[in-house]
């Protein structure tokens, strides 16, 4: 199907995003062959616990998620007992983790849902037990897991209050304590003073865990890596891994720089979306003329601008403004001016027979070619992730089996 056709499956403003769920699936079935080596002979296969919060990286959490248990994921992971209601509205039956918690008074939506949520504090137990009496629970079958903070210092209990938790854990009879993980600050770094700190962090978590062990209680699954874990720390794997940014396509930014072609040889992934739009207008201008607000590009040449109907309101990062590029019938056209919240304009001088109505990429595959996420968050200084969150509720999502 190309570009063009797939572009009419919907009317309105011309702004879209293609999502590949063939690509996604492909992603979800390399991670869990990569962390189950036929070499190993783990008579338990590890489960995966795909990450599917923030709109599912921009992709639309419901629709991926449903896709991505189809496929075999194991578990899913979403920010909030709302964004795990939604996965639920959708059809998924397989266990949610609420990665953040809970804040007093989601407790009854948490339960409704079947929702596990993260601990990451000792007095969160009691009003969870007090919600799942009110509910007439059953014994031991209310799923929670433990966080623990073993350096990143955000969220989680301390390895300290590993004898509080068990104490307040002890006490209730209808909470089941499904899991333990903790979450790298450095996973992707392998030089510089952080380099250590992933090592420091996974020996912490190992130890309140052997302490858990020690008081009596089962940890259940055992969690740590995340995406840069899984594509190069095989020590962290554990029972279960979270995959987040590599299942949409994506590697995070190693340091040094050397470690992403070994992790992109060892994983191969498919980038899962594509943001396209079209031009809407045309303007021959005269060098010396300026572009956008505050006339920021100047061009020393007779130039044809052509004007995108995308903008920062649609997920095209402010920054990219005289710095990035689309592509536009196989060529690269440079973003020149400020992006406006609803527009962006593009230099296609060099361009042979750009009209009204043709597709531009701003990320994504076009054609056989593929300007890649990563590559455009680097060259702004953010994370791929940022890039893909930012694609707003206004850009229609059309999913391509």
């Amino acid at each position: 199907m190309t570009t063009q056709k797939k572009s009419t499956l919907f009317t309105g403003r011309p702004v879209w995003a293609e999502v590949s769920l063939s690509s996604l699936c492909y992603n979800l079935r390399a991670i869990r062959a990569f962390v189950n080596p036929e070499s190993e002979g783990r008579k338990t296969p590890r489960k995966i616990l795909s990450i599917v919060k923030g709109n599912g990286y921009g992709h639309g959490g419901s629709e991926v998620a449903k896709a991505l248990e189809e496929a075999g994921s194991d578990w899913f992971g979403v920010t909030s007992a709302g964004e795990g209601e939604a996965v639920r509205k959708a059809g998924v039956q397989k266990p949610i983790l609420a990665l953040t918690s809970f804040w007093p008074g989601e407790e009854d939506q948490l339960l409704q849902n079947k929702i596990s949520p993260a601990i990451i504090r000792c007095d969160q137990l009691a009003a969870l037990e007090s919600a799942a009496a009110r509910r007439k629970a059953g014994k031991r079958s209310v799923g929670i897991q433990l966080k623990i903070d073993t350096g990143m210092n955000r969220l989680g209990i301390a390895p300290t209050d590993i004898d509080c938790f068990a104490r307040q854990y002890e006490k209730s009879r209808l909470l089941k304590l499904e899991g333990v993980f903790t979450h790298f600050a450095s996973s992707e770094v392998f030089a510089g003073p952080a380099a250590s700190q992933t090592n420091q962090q996974e020996e912490s978590f190992h130890c309140a865990v052997a302490r858990l062990r020690g008081l009596g209680i089962d940890p259940g699954l055992i969690h740590l890596a995340n995406s840069a874990a899984i594509a190069t720390r095989p020590e962290t794997w554990a029972d279960m891994v979270r995959p987040g940014a590599i299942l949409y396509g994506y590697h995070p930014g190693y340091d040094p720089m050397e470690r992403r072609a070994e992790a992109e040889r060892q994983l191969t992934l498919r980038p899962v979306m594509s943001l396209r739009t079209r031009v809407i207008s045309i303007r021959n201008i005269p060098a010396g003329s300026g572009v956008g607000y505050n006339a920021k590009f100047v061009p020393d040449r007779p130039s044809k601008i052509a004007v995108l109907a995308a903008g920062y309101g649609d997920g095209i990062h402010r920054a990219l403004g005289n710095k990035g590029s689309v592509m536009i019938r196989g060529a690269f056209a440079p973003i020149v001016g400020i992006i406006s919240m609803d527009v962006t304009m593009v230099d296609v001088t060099d361009v042979d027979g750009v009209a009204l109505g043709d597709i531009a990429t701003i990320y994504g595959w076009d054609g056989d070619q593929v300007l890649p996420a990563n590559l455009v968050a680097r060259s702004i200084g953010t994370v791929t992730s940022d890039l893909l969150c930012a694609v707003s509720s206004r850009v229609p999502r059309i999913y391509l089996p």
